[in-house]
């Protein structure tokens, strides 16, 4: 245990996220003792599952998490944010539109949390995760903080690159294992340093089981990941709580469901026509995927194409090469509804975007007759139903711009965004993808040994450390208290629950840069702020690991 604490002695918690970690695999391997670590929370914690969010996805979750929200109030869909121009962009931090805990508590430490980039202002040392370029000053806080990275764990670097080792699975465990070390080596940086609240993510997990789902070879990670655990809990004592978390769960996947390929089956959704020069390149054979085929023979990549031309000049090309890359071939105008991100449905409508064939009056009309529509599809080969179809209204009820329906796959599908001759194909398929169900587990002086959460979700997360340290939860939270998980005449157990606004330290900032009466306090050096042309450009790094790992296609 490391003789580390806040400066005045209060409570401490720290949440040890592990990406895509399902509940069956850590009950049944701590059960059987391969995992101690785990095993231990299981008996002398709180443990259960954790209930993500609808869609089970990374860039949704982790924000969900660690504000306390839906999507409808951190507004964040997708990976990518959407247009009224149909355009789609990588979102960031400053794309979150709550306070996040480590925002909330202080100091903190947080390493590697998907969507913090560009990094914070806070009080407390941030490095930034997924989503993030390369590591500079505008991935840490304070903004010099890479230099004492690199000099401490100079082979740091954000993640790897999944394309590469798609024909390599004997290169890319070892390559796996060696980021989960330097990853390791950062936590422990951080924990060195003065913090009240810790958050650590390990995305290992999710990326091993994207390319590889075999249950020996998780075991042998998972193991890592039990070491880790003990390292973590090596840091509770009288005054911390430990809380593990996964932002989902993980199953095996047979088969991709194309939806954008039933819309257009089902008249929902047209394609251009191949005329002018679409046509021609149509007749001769040029698409997308033949293009990018000879442009990576020539050695020529996305990064480098993007670099050497605009990018809006190489949507424009894109425009004009017909393929089922995307969502380019979709011909706006005729087409009422579209697929986005992991399962996202918009119906498209003339006030939301910008030429939408369907009026805002018949919006959710339109949207009810394709929820029936799509409720009724099946597998063309074993008659199954292939889609759970969610209303988009009683998922993010007060966000009036967010999805229509909500598109989850049945067991061992999974959405794919292109256009494709078939709605289901099986080959191609990553082993395994996202699943509802993930973890949480909670150990400390005042966590119930032996106790359970009641239908625990993502959100309650944050409201349930926040009350663990002594504090007050957001006043908008969505999540609540875990309760039950507390000892009964435990001080936690024992304090009322209160509420209070929180704001986010951006929002803080712009207070302070347009208030004469705060013109004073000191501005903190850092990268939070708007999103910059070279900012943009540099997410075409961002844009590859994702989609090596299938969330970008």
């Amino acid at each position: 245990m490391t003789d580390t604490t806040t400066a005045d002695g209060t409570n401490r918690a720290f949440v040890l996220g592990l990406d895509g970690v399902p509940w069956r695999l850590i009950e049944r391997w701590a059960g059987a003792g391969e995992l101690p670590n785990f095993a231990r929370l299981f008996d002398e914690g709180a443990a259960g599952t954790l209930e993500s969010t609808r869609p089970a996805n990374t860039a949704l979750a982790w924000p969900s998490i660690a504000t306390g929200v839906w999507p409808d109030k951190h507004g964040i869909y997708s990976f990518r944010r959407l247009g009224s121009d149909y355009r789609h962009r990588l979102n960031t931090a400053a794309s979150v539109s709550r306070p996040a805990l480590w925002e909330m508590v202080s100091p903190a430490i947080t390493g590697n949390v998907p969507v913090t980039y560009p990094a914070s202002a806070i009080d407390g040392t941030m490095v930034t995760g997924m989503l993030t370029p390369e590591i500079d000053e505008r991935s840490t806080h304070p903004p010099d903080f890479p230099d004492e990275l690199r000099e401490r764990i100079p082979e740091y670097r954000v993640g790897l690159d999944w394309n590469a080792y798609r024909d390599r699975p004997r290169e890319f465990r070892p390559a796996l294992t060696s980021l989960l070390h330097t990853r390791k080596r950062l936590m422990r940086v951080l924990l060195d340093r003065q913090w009240r609240l810790g958050f650590f993510v390990y995305t290992e997990p999710d990326r091993l089981q994207h390319l590889l789902w075999d249950e020996a070879v998780l075991l042998d990670h998972y193991k890592d990941l039990d070491a880790i655990l003990g390292e973590v809990l090596a840091e509770a004592d009288e005054r911390t709580t430990i809380y593990v978390v996964s932002d989902h769960g993980f199953a095996p996947i047979d088969k991709y469901v194309y939806v954008n390929t039933i819309l257009r089956e089902q008249g929902f959704l047209h394609e251009k026509e191949e005329t002018g020069t679409r046509g021609t390149l149509s007749r001769v054979g040029v698409t997308k995927s033949r293009v990018r085929g000879l442009l990576s023979r020539a050695g020529i990549d996305d990064k480098t194409l993007v670099s050497l031309l605009p990018r809006s000049f190489v949507e424009r090309v894109a425009d004009e090469i017909p393929g089922g890359h995307e969502l380019h071939d979709v011909d706006y105008t005729r087409t009422e509804a579209f697929v986005h991100g992991s399962g996202n449905l918009y119906v498209n409508d003339a006030d939301r975007f910008a030429t939408g064939p369907v009026a805002p009056a018949d919006r959710e009309a339109k949207k009810n007759e394709i929820a029936a529509a799509l409720s009724a599809v099946t597998d063309p080969e074993t008659g199954e139903e292939l889609l759970i179809v969610h209303d988009g209204n009683e998922l993010f009820p007060t966000d009036p711009e967010s999805p229509d329906l909500v598109l989850e796959p049945a067991a061992g599908y999974k959405p794919s965004l292109g256009l494709s001759d078939s709605i289901v194909v099986s080959e191609g398929v990553h082993d395994a993808d996202h699943h509802p169900e993930g973890i949480f587990f909670a150990y400390g002086p005042d966590v119930a040994p032996g106790s359970s959460p009641t239908e625990a979700a993502v959100v309650d997360v944050t409201p349930t450390v926040l009350h663990g340290l002594g504090e007050a939860i957001p006043h908008d939270a969505d999540g609540r208290v875990l309760a039950e998980i507390f000892a009964e005449g435990s001080p936690t157990a024992e304090r009322p629950i209160e509420t209070r606004e929180y704001t986010r330290v951006r929002d803080r900032d712009r207070v302070r840069e347009h208030d004469p009466a705060q013109a004073s306090v000191p501005e903190a050096a850092g990268a939070a702020g708007a999103e910059t042309d070279e900012t943009e450009e540099d997410f075409q790094d961002v844009e590859d690991r994702l989609r090596g790992l299938g969330y970008l296609e």
